[in-house]
């Protein structure tokens, strides 16, 4: 059988990563005099690393998040009050593996929602699931799960992932329905499941956006006890950029 032959059948076998690089490792394996075995150790290693891209690449887009947030390119030029101690803290996903909430508290444009989505993606590549989607389009899915029955299944894809992004929080007030839904899924959660949620609201005024007090104080109760809260201030970045081209408007 030819190295020709050998490929299709790896494509046929979905063995996508051995097929990429038959030809060349066997050509190097008849150069340099490698034994079967470390042949078929690089073939094992390319078919391996491949399906490790292939799920990470599943995960990424299952979880819709923002390819393009990562904590390496966090600006720390603009003035905020964000430490490189708790980004290091948010990026070391201790407080995932320990299954604790994660609240990002600040004023619009001070990177809650990009911190997020660099957390949900650096989730996703060291093998986690992920949920993200924002309170507004939350609240969209449910009113329609309630609608066609399909509650279960929507509360299930929320409490299953090991990660569940919540952004912008505060941004739609809730229902009693929607809130004893919310509260639902959080107690699903709150065994072993972090939950991530970005607000300009501190916990103790949920209650704004959350009419019946007791389930406001049973949602509370649900994140405040364990979660780790980081409360940024600062520039907005959006304030930043128009800054930036007005100084390259008045250059022009």
């Amino acid at each position: 059988m030819g190295t020709t032959q050998v490929r299709t059948l790896m494509h046929d076998m979905k063995l996508f990563g051995m097929a990429d690089i038959v030809d060349k490792t066997a050509s190097s394996a008849t150069s340099e005099g490698w034994s079967f075995f470390e042949f078929i150790d690089v073939l094992l290693q390319a078919e391996n690393e491949s399906r490790n891209r292939r799920r990470t690449e599943s995960r990424i887009k299952a979880a819709k998040i923002r390819r393009t947030a990562s904590f390496e390119d966090y600006d720390f030029t603009a003035k905020r009050s964000l430490t490189k101690a708790q980004l290091k803290e948010i990026q070391s996903l201790k407080w995932l593996e320990d299954g604790r909430p994660l609240v990002l508290i600040g004023q619009t444009g001070v990177g809650k929602t990009y911190l997020a989505h660099a957390a949900g993606l650096h989730a996703c590549q060291v093998g986690k699931t992920v949920v993200c989607l924002s309170v507004t389009t939350f609240l969209e899915h449910l009113m329609l799960a309630r609608t066609t029955n399909s509650y279960l299944k929507f509360k299930e894809r929320l409490t299953k992932p090991d990660l569940l992004v919540f952004d912008d929080f505060g941004m739609r007030k809730f229902t009693a329905v929607e809130a004893e839904d919310l509260r639902e899924i959080l107690e699903e959660r709150s065994y072993g499941k972090s939950t991530l949620i970005t607000t300009q609201l501190p916990l103790d005024h949920w209650a704004e956006v959350i009419p019946d007090a007791v389930l406001a104080e049973a949602i509370v109760d649900r994140i405040d006890g364990t979660a780790l809260k980081i409360k940024i201030t600062g520039e907005s970045y959006r304030a930043i950029k128009g800054k930036k081209l007005d100084s390259a408007v008045k250059a022009e």
